[in-house]
């Protein structure tokens, strides 16, 4: 007998409106994406709260390590000009 949980587990991402980024929303267990869309459809989406669905295998995401952080990202020290302090406004944007 096959269970819902033999199936890949499936990534959801949800866009609310046209212009904005898809956000995670949840995981699910579906055998295809097609299958992964209707449920995600179904479960994520029943009050109209999306304008686009992304699916994505969660074996497919590869992503870095917290304890990976510092040799991961370069140190920004030694770049000043990509820190906002580093440029002077001129007196007519001061506000910001």
């Amino acid at each position: 007998m096959t269970t819902t949980s033999d199936f890949p587990l499936f990534e959801i991402f949800i866009r609310s409106n046209r212009g904005l980024d898809h956000k995670h929303v949840g995981s699910l267990h579906a055998k295809d994406y097609e299958q992964a869309l209707e449920y995600a459809r179904d479960c994520y989406t029943r009050r109209s709260e999306g304008v686009s669905i992304w699916v994505v295998k969660s074996s497919d995401i590869v992503a870095s390590q917290e304890e990976d952080a510092v040799s991961f990202y370069d140190p920004m020290d030694d770049k000043p000009y990509r820190h906002a302090s580093y440029y002077k406004l001129p007196e007519a944007v001061n506000n910001m």
